[in-house]
């Protein structure tokens, strides 16, 4: 560790989806202003010269607005404030303002308002490039030894605030635009948007198509995000679509990326069986016959592979993460993809993934079956999956010891290629994940249960 590095919070760089912690400990507002005097020394050396920042409804987040806002303009950056929008609205707004803008949302996703977190689009309105958070990164340890090329010496260079105050009519009308024939006149919904950033967008674009609107988790009071709520927790929105006899239920993340939803007998849908349902339209199974494939990850059910691969379409499952999604997507000139987690990305329509998006997409590719989302996902059995996560020395290690290696291959042998085994080493902590799938429950979890009981006995 280095001299500067000592007085950064711990874990500060770039993860996999921006920088998140707690904001008792990690997302300090120095530190925040510090990313933001960083951030605003590379966008200017980009060319970029405004950036736009949205929020979820975490407590927190006026906080850090402050903060960042307070970098942004010393670095001479104009900092345009969006006010509670989702993730895919920063995204949005950011590719329609203009080439010189970039984009910022403070938002921890679908952990609890302890947690909060940033991330940054570029102008295309796409999470910016592992290259740019690293020289993000290198500026942040110039900074904590107070270098002069950041001191302020002329106020005629500072950046300005403004406040884009039609944020979410813009973004709520280009949400209604992506499915302009959708209709859903007579039909009951129940919408639970996590006490998050959809809280007022999600109900006013469902009404503007006709429907009637339950709504649950959208009065958020900046401590309840997420709280029991949202597409991480939908046991009350099934109840609810059971005891109010609704059509079907809808439910977004804190910050507007992920989706589930519900069918009118209370069943949860995941990202799969999403995938699925948007299928079940034979356009779009044409489309994708002809070349246009899926992308998935690796902890995508096994039955929605075997199910494309049986109406002869395309499958690439890439690393767990939504940004690994997109960019196999982008590699293969493909354009449609997602998580079992309910991220879903439709990018001949939008640059990122979008929970709102994605369920006016899903929803009007089955309005000529009179939405009957439950016959449509009768004939969708998922294998069951278990999964454990073991402590380990090193997992890396463990991969390559004899003992696991020959555990492996003899529990592969039980599964006759009706299944598979995934094993992942953490990349945050000395665990090895294990998770087997077949038709077989039981044959699962006693495949999961040796390998773990193998690990037991190796340094």
């Amino acid at each position: 560790m280095t001299k500067t590095e000592e007085y950064l919070p711990e874990g500060w760089r770039f993860g996999t989806d921006g920088i998140r912690g707690k904001v008792a400990s990690k997302m300090q507002p120095v530190f925040m202003t510090t990313v933001a005097m960083a951030a605003g020394k590379v966008l200017k050396e980009e060319g970029i010269e405004e950036i736009l920042i949205g929020k979820d409804t975490r407590i927190s987040g006026y906080m850090i607005e402050s903060a960042l806002q307070a970098g942004f303009i010393s670095s001479g950056i104009n900092v345009v404030l969006l006010g509670p929008v989702p993730t895919p609205a920063v995204s949005f707004l950011t590719a329609l303002r203009r080439e010189n803008a970039f984009g910022l949302v403070i938002s921890a996703s679908h952990n609890t308002y302890l947690d909060n977190g940033i991330k940054f689009f570029n102008s295309k309105g796409e999470k910016i490039s592992s290259s740019l958070e690293k020289r993000i990164e290198n500026y942040i340890l110039r900074l904590q030894q107070w270098n002069k090329d950041f001191l302020i010496n002329d106020a005629n260079t500072l950046g300005k605030a403004s406040r884009l105050i039609e944020a979410q009519d813009l973004y709520i009308e280009f949400c209604k635009s992506k499915t302009p024939d959708l209709d859903l006149s007579r039909r009951k919904i129940v919408l639970d948007a996590a006490n998050g950033a959809n809280y007022r967008i999600a109900p006013k674009v469902f009404e503007d198509l006709g429907a009637e609107i339950i709504k649950i988790a959208c009065e958020p009071n900046g401590i309840n995000i997420n709280e029991s709520c949202g597409s991480t927790n939908p046991e009350n929105l099934s109840k609810s679509v059971i005891e109010n006899k609704a059509d079907f239920g809808i439910a977004f993340d804190g910050d507007g990326d992920r989706l589930s939803m519900v069918d009118s007998k209370g069943r949860v849908l995941d990202g799969d069986d999403l995938m699925y349902l948007f299928l079940q339209n034979e356009e779009n199974l044409d489309r994708f016959r002809n070349g246009d494939g899926v992308v998935g990850t690796h902890m995508t059910n096994l039955s929605l592979e075997n199910y494309l691969k049986k109406n002869g379409i395309n499958f690439f499952r890439s690393d767990i993460g939504d940004k690994y999604v997109h960019a196999e997507l982008e590699k293969r000139g493909w354009t449609f993809g997602g998580e079992s987690s309910g991220h879903l990305m439709f990018l001949d329509e939008v640059s990122s993934g979008d929970a709102l998006v994605a369920s006016l997409k899903i929803l009007d590719s089955i309005k000529k079956q009179d939405f009957r989302i439950d016959d449509l996902v009768d004939g969708f059995v998922k294998f069951p999956q278990f999964m454990v996560n073991v402590e380990v020395k090193d997992p890396n290690l463990c991969l390559l010891d004899q003992r696991f290696i020959e555990a492996l291959s003899k529990n592969e042998k039980l599964l006759h290629d009706s299944g598979r085994i995934l094993i992942r080493p953490s990349g945050t902590e000395p665990v090895l994940r294990i998770m087997a799938e077949a038709k077989n429950k039981d044959l699962v979890e006693g495949i999961v249960n040796d390998l773990a009981e193998s690990t037991k006995n190796i340094i």
